[in-house]
């Protein structure tokens, strides 16, 4: 019987010392009745019934929040962000389509190593031979 009534006194000392900190940290605009420093002297002096009076009368709930006008499919930034997912989509099906008819075209290796028989590229430069010079160069003798 002693532990109940040493729990039950812990527990009352919890929760006027919760209700005191709740009471001085609150916004004054949130406190109904008496002030604040009121509040924290009923508090105090009726352990339990100032605490639960508190809760109950002394404190303002926080105000709801404010429904959203518009749902999701209506916010245009959400409406952007479905078209870029449903583009980016769709050009990777357009490359990974476009990769597949190059593996599968008549005469590819078809192992995907990047290997092609793409001619050299063409130098800005003529190159008529040993010994032959571009017509309009100096000559060595």
């Amino acid at each position: 019987m002693v532990r109940l009534w040493i729990g039950l006194a812990v527990a009352a000392v919890v929760f006027i010392v919760y209700s005191v900190v709740d009471c001085a940290t609150m916004p004054r605009d949130r406190v109904r009745g008496i002030s604040k420093p009121s509040w924290i002297i009923a508090i105090l002096l009726l352990p339990v019934i100032g605490g639960l009076l508190w809760w109950i009368i002394g404190r303002v709930r926080a105000p709801k929040a404010a429904p959203r006008g518009s749902a999701p499919d209506d916010d245009p930034d959400f409406l952007k962000k479905l078209d870029a997912e449903r583009n980016q989509a769709k050009r990777i099906r357009d490359l990974e389509d476009e990769l597949k008819r190059f593996d599968d075209e008549p005469g590819g290796t078809g192992t995907g190593s990047g290997s092609h028989d793409d001619p050299a590229p063409e130098s800005d430069t003529p190159d008529d031979g040993p010994g032959r010079k571009p017509p309009g160069a100096p000559s060595a003798s």
